[in-house]
């Protein structure tokens, strides 16, 4: 397959019948050129698929009419706020660009400034960012935040409420009968993942129930660290009846261990998540979970990062709601009379 080279503004004005001036007041939109010539001069423009490059189009005017969404890497919750960002741009004269700019783990403290010292002045006009570790950017570029890892801070943000989806994970679990509930946390330099096990905790406080300090451990967000956890939580001779997993990629890695320990979800173990990505909807079994509206928040971010260069006044910090979502990964513990399912303690299960 061969790509053609790139059009040039002398080759729009050599088919055109014009000069290369005309073509530019043309494109640029200024006065001095006949309705009729700039209607052919738009139509070769077309027919050639002619497009000003971005860093002579923001040297003439200071902007490129792109915006920019920022992530570390592409995985299922940064992919789910594109899609919600690339739907809200359509119609707002702006262009979307996505840009990873982290080292391939999401682990990376500062990619996002690196990032933005590439891109910002000649190739965007404004970011959203998501789950930033540290912002700083010029005087007169517009950054929003999703989920920063600081929390909001004076920095524009969008975020959801993940206290409150915690405490409706876990109230989930304990209406259900599981009093020994493990909970995998996320990346304790995130705010969203404190939230999450501050959530936990509230809940079982306010149900009287005691947080073994064993079963609360860190996952991390990612597949593989959450399977190293979930591998010790189910190892312990009175392993949890039931796992909160900070995010929807632990929770399955969790479910994926249990199988190969020999352990069925939900008979031997409940487990729920947090995030509601597709692919809690495709494992088997479907897998409970706390929804964020991941596509709502990304066309939230978009929408302010809008109007702050637009200078409309506005709340900067945008918080979305959180919600249960019952699939098939949980189940009452004990199991009622008759389930086939053991009833006895987790201990006596497993000795």
């Amino acid at each position: 397959m061969t790509f053609p080279e790139r059009v040039k503004m002398s080759d729009v004005a050599r088919t055109a019948g014009v000069s290369v001036a005309t073509v530019s007041k043309v494109v640029n939109g200024r006065y001095g050129v006949a309705q009729a010539t700039v209607e052919r001069v738009r139509q070769v423009i077309h027919q050639l698929g002619y497009e000003a490059s971005l860093g002579a189009q923001s040297l003439r005017s200071h902007r490129t009419n792109v915006l920019g969404i920022l992530v570390a890497e592409f995985e299922p919750f940064s992919t789910e706020l594109l899609k919600g960002a690339s739907k809200e741009v359509a119609g707002t004269g702006y262009q979307l660009l996505a840009y990873s700019g982290g080292d391939g783990d999401g682990t990376a403290v500062g990619w996002e400034r690196r990032s933005l010292a590439r891109l910002s002045g000649t190739l965007i006009d404004g970011a959203v960012i998501v789950t930033p570790t540290v912002v700083e950017t010029k005087q007169g570029f517009h950054v929003v935040a999703v989920d920063p890892h600081t929390g909001p801070s004076g920095l524009p943000t969008v975020d959801s409420d993940n206290f409150a989806g915690a405490v409706l994970a876990t109230n989930y679990l304990l209406s259900l009968g599981h009093r020994r509930i493990g909970h995998i946390s996320g990346r304790p330099d995130l705010e969203s993942a404190r939230l999450r096990e501050a959530g936990f905790r509230q809940a079982m406080a306010d149900a009287g129930v005691a947080v073994d300090e064993r079963l609360v451990r860190v996952g991390g967000f990612r597949i593989e660290s959450a399977a190293a956890t979930a591998e010790e939580l189910l190892a312990l001779p009175d392993r949890p009846t039931a796992v909160f997993a900070g995010n929807d990629l632990s929770a399955i890695s969790t479910m994926d261990v249990a199988r190969t320990m020999g352990l069925t979800v939900p008979d031997d173990l409940s487990v729920i998540g947090f995030d509601n990505v597709p692919e809690s909807a495709l494992v088997t079994p479907p897998l409970t979970t706390i929804a964020q509206p991941l596509q709502r928040m990304g066309a939230e971010a978009l929408r302010l990062l809008i109007d702050l260069i637009a200078g409309v006044e506005r709340d900067t910090h945008v918080r979305l709601p959180t919600e249960l979502v019952v699939r098939a990964s949980c189940a009452p513990y004990p199991p009622p009379p008759g389930s086939g399912r053991p009833s006895s303690a987790p201990a006596e299960r497993n000795g």
